[in-house]
């Protein structure tokens, strides 16, 4: 028999049982759905998160910090100094000559009580340099960055603003913000007058809100999350106690060293060069690039709990496949005795139960496919719809990449197949003498 003839055959013998037919069908459809719908969200969770990557272009990032510092402790692949150096002023001019570092900024912040209207916060100030907005560490989503080094402005989140009452960020622009910041205070500390305690004051000052930041953190490869950040010229006129961690309480009053800085590569590949340059200065070093095959990794364990998930379905959906060609098998005992009195061979028999099972397969992954992506667009709609209330720009959650449709047909063809084995070996062993006299 040629191909045309097997096809013909077995789809005759699907159109005589329609119900059972899509019944069958229809239960391979949910499976590949079901599996279609877990893939493509596994693959959409690590196409947003790489592409946000990406786009804060965190893999050009190294974050390096001294010998003494504690970072290197909890920062896996974090390299090992050759000597401990301090990370200040005239070490950040060292940096910054290296070759491949586009730009250096510390990662420093410093704690204060924040006043706007009638909400008071306490948490940490992020000092942070004037061409931050040319080169995409923070994104607004009202106002305007900085207007100089020493601008008296600051950029507020748009979570800071929305504690506040405020819905309209675009109102907040050029009201005022009170920032009381804390300091050591080196008179009291050098008269050891602790009648009132620690030697610690207060400084307050005011400034003018220029822009409103959306929900992304900054500070390199270990984005942070900062609610209020200042122009790095504004900062140095400030009285305030960088700390970055409770490291830098040790670090002495006064002390003008930071326990982290950030350095940005000019591109990726310029990433290893920077790590082993700042490893002979003495320096420790973390790349978010170290650890981009266990993301990768992550993402994959991640893709098989989804796809095991959406295998419950096609098992399901295989057993159904089973059931229809076993009863097809005693319905058609007859046929198959007369097809092979005529002379039809075991593998013709195997061969049409097989075409059988594999069209009922590839209809199911058609279909399978259109119905993951539909319930994938209705989900993905239904989820933006509530988040865009609550501020959280549109995504889209689900990724439909060609060969997750071609994936899909090809595996449902195979279980198919594989779910037609037992039948179709079963026919095959159809006594035809026993066969014709079956009724």
């Amino acid at each position: 028999m040629r191909f045309a003839d097997y096809l013909q055959h077995s789809l005759a013998s699907l159109r005589k049982k329609k119900l059972r037919t899509f019944l069958t069908t229809f239960g391979v459809v949910i499976g590949i759905g079901a599996l279609v719908s877990m893939m493509s969200f596994g693959l959409g969770i690590e196409r947003n998160v790489t592409d946000q990557f990406k786009r804060m272009e965190l893999f050009n990032y190294v974050m390096a910090f001294s010998g003494d510092s504690p970072f290197g402790g909890f920062l896996p692949g974090a390299s090992s100094p050759v000597d401990k150096v301090a990370l200040d002023g005239p070490m950040l001019e060292k940096i910054r000559a290296l070759k491949g570092a586009e730009a250096v900024f510390p990662d420093a912040r410093f704690p204060a009580q924040s006043r706007f209207r009638d909400k008071e916060e306490f948490g940490f100030v992020q000092i942070i340099p004037v061409d931050a907005s040319t080169r995409g560490l923070i994104q607004l989503r009202a106002g305007d960055f900085f207007s100089s080094a020493d601008a008296d402005a600051v950029i507020v989140s748009d979570t800071f603003l929305r504690g506040a009452g405020v819905k309209d960020f675009d109102s907040a622009i050029g009201q005022n913000l009170t920032i009381s910041s804390l300091y050591f205070d080196l008179e009291r500390l050098k008269s050891l007058d602790f009648s009132s305690g620690l030697p610690i004051g207060r400084a307050e000052y005011s400034f003018r809100i220029s822009g409103v930041s959306s929900r992304m953190g900054f500070g390199g490869a270990l984005p942070i999350r900062s609610e209020i950040f200042v122009p790095e010229g504004t900062a140095a006129s400030m009285k305030k106690l960088i700390l970055t961690s409770l490291w830098d309480l040790f670090r002495g009053a006064g002390s003008q060293s930071y326990g982290m800085v950030n350095i940005r590569a000019s591109s990726p590949q310029a990433v290893e060069s920077l790590k082993s340059q700042l490893h002979d200065m003495g320096l420790q070093t973390f790349a978010l690039m170290d650890q981009l095959e266990e993301i990768k990794t992550g993402f994959l364990f991640l893709d098989m709990i989804l796809a095991a998930l959406g295998m419950i379905a096609i098992v399901v959906a295989a057993l159904g496949i089973i059931n229809t060609m076993v009863m097809s098998i005693l319905e058609r005992y007859t046929e198959i005795g007369v097809m092979k009195a005529v002379g039809a061979t075991n593998g013709d028999v195997q061969k049409i139960f097989f075409f059988e099972s594999g069209a009922m397969g590839f209809m199911g992954g058609l279909f399978g496919f259109g119905l993951g992506w539909l319930v994938s667009q209705v989900i993905n709609l239904l989820v933006n719809s509530f988040l865009s209330g609550q501020g959280v720009p549109q995504i889209h959650y689900f990724s439909f990449p060609w060969w997750l449709f071609l994936g899909a047909v090809f595996f449902a063809v195979l279980v198919s197949l594989a779910a037609g084995l037992y039948p179709a070996s079963r026919a095959a062993r159809v006594d035809p003498v026993l066969a014709l006299r079956h009724n």
